[in-house]
């Protein structure tokens, strides 16, 4: 008989609204409970991507907080960054279009901060993944076809990687589902360095 050495899992809040960032986890069995932290992005002025990044899952996970008790909560945010411009969601399709005009053919880094919340323990990781994106050089009919889709819209970057933007991405470097959004090995080695395995998730909300 194997004697676990992790602690027993706490509820698992996912602090996001992100469809994609759901899909992730319950894709490797977590079925988080989510709970949308409505927090005010504009509140955070910073040029650093990855202060910002960080700060911006931070303030998520700590606005859901006080709904939960005993709970492991999540906060992510993602944003691209391509020749030192930073882009998260555009607000219009004007602006998506005028962002594809600028990174296509080329390469961008994508920075996804993710923040745990261990109510139990009374434990906070903060950490940010990075990975290089290298776009398509996609003409102007496209770009357009690509922003009436509608889906520019919901993302960091103006892309989906895993829609219809995954065609108009020539490669990447680094932790893919970083990309959509959250990084499965670095929540791995976040849970890890709290004191759980991941697979006692499985099932587990």
């Amino acid at each position: 008989m194997i004697v676990s050495s992790f602690l027993t899992p706490p509820h698992f809040v996912l602090a996001s609204a992100s469809p994609a960032r759901r899909k992730l986890l319950q894709t490797v069995g977590i079925d988080p409970i989510v709970r949308h932290s409505e927090f005010d992005e504009s509140q955070i002025t910073c040029k650093d991507p990855i202060e910002l990044v960080q700060t911006l899952a931070h303030y998520k996970a700590k606005t859901v907080a006080p709904y939960f008790q005993d709970c492991l909560i999540l906060g992510c945010d993602s944003l691209l960054v391509v020749r030192g411009e930073i882009y998260g969601k555009p607000n219009s399709s004007e602006e998506a279009i005028i962002c594809w005009r600028t990174i296509r053919g080329n390469q961008g880094t994508l920075y996804t901060g993710h923040t745990i919340f261990d109510q139990r323990q009374q434990k906070t990781l903060i950490r940010c993944g990075i990975t290089q994106v290298y776009f398509a050089n996609l003409n102007d009919v496209s770009i357009e076809a690509y922003v009436d889709s509608g889906e520019p819209l919901e993302c960091a970057g103006c892309f989906a990687l895993d829609g219809k933007g995954g065609l108009f991405i020539d490669k990447i470097e680094g932790c893919h589902s970083n990309v959509i959004g959250l990084s499965l090995p670095l929540l791995r080695q976040m849970l890890e360095e709290l004191g759980y395995q991941c697979t006692q998730f499985w099932g587990n909300p």
